[in-house]
């Protein structure tokens, strides 16, 4: 079983209909990749989803896993109470990923029952059409290189593989927050570069690591990105597997880059 879904989706809370109000139509083909990917999850009778968040309580140079037996959806920030959604834990993938890794990286266990922004959304809409998966919260650390986060990934890929449930793998990733004139983190030139390129190298997934960890890093800090760490560990977690990359969409209507993408193995 072990690994059998691996994805890449955007966190905008606009994809929630009671908090993107007008704006949410806009969206229609991210909402339509959520929803292929809730399908998928639904029908192969995912076991566990790993989430790879970049909001979460992160820390400068130790990575973060919430363990937390049960986690709950709060979007209170957003102006949205949405119904009491309860996730398990994967308590037991947990301790193994534990186990395996304290020795070799920083890493930091927290309990924490309310889910970050970055896990919330994609758990949200995800868990609305597959209900019964369990989750896990990984985090990346704010300082340590993309290097570090990839030899992570190639560690949790051994872990994933000698599993027996069903693991698909998720980095909640937001591109670049500077594309246009109207986009939170202001304007820059160099954010559809970023985009760009990003997608470039993804689309060869067998090449893919390699070019992004030579990324110019000027050109990632002015794209303004949040997803690069998490995509990172991810390409750590498919280290010689032989996938393809398929584009389930790529807007930028918000002057963000809303990236949603699938490797097929």
């Amino acid at each position: 079983m072990a690994l059998i879904k691996t994805i890449i989706l955007p966190h905008s809370p606009l994809l929630i209909p009671e908090i993107g109000r007008a704006n949410y139509s806009f969206l229609d083909k991210t909402i339509s990749a959520y929803k292929q990917i809730g399908e998928d999850l639904k029908n192969l009778e995912v076991d566990t989803l790993v989430i790879i968040s970049p909001h979460g309580l992160s820390q400068d140079n130790t990575f973060t896993l919430n363990v937390a037996p049960e986690m709950t959806i709060n979007l209170r920030d957003f102006g949205f109470i949405p119904p009491k959604t309860i996730l398990k834990g994967d308590s037991l993938l947990a301790d193994q990923i534990k186990n395996a890794l304290h020795n070799e990286f920083p890493l930091q266990l927290i309990s924490e029952g309310i889910l970050d922004y970055g896990s919330a959304i994609p758990a949200y809409l995800l868990k609305a059409l597959a209900p019964d998966f369990k989750i896990i919260v990984l985090i990346p650390a704010n300082d340590l290189s993309l290097e570090n986060h990839f030899k992570l990934g190639k560690h949790l890929k051994e872990i994933i593989e000698s599993s027996n449930k069903k693991i698909a793998v998720l980095a909640s990733s937001d591109l670049s927050h500077r594309l246009k004139r109207k986009s939170p983190g202001g304007y820059s030139p160099k954010g559809a570069k970023f985009d760009n390129k990003l997608i470039e190298y993804l689309s060869e997934p067998k090449t893919a690591a390699e070019n992004i960890l030579k990324m110019d890093v000027k050109l990632i800090e002015d794209a303004g990105e949040c997803g690069l760490k998490p995509i990172v560990i991810l390409l750590g977690i498919l280290e010689d597997k032989n996938t393809k990359a398929r584009i389930l969409s790529y807007q930028t209507d918000f002057g963000i880059g809303y990236l949603s993408l699938e490797f097929e193995f």
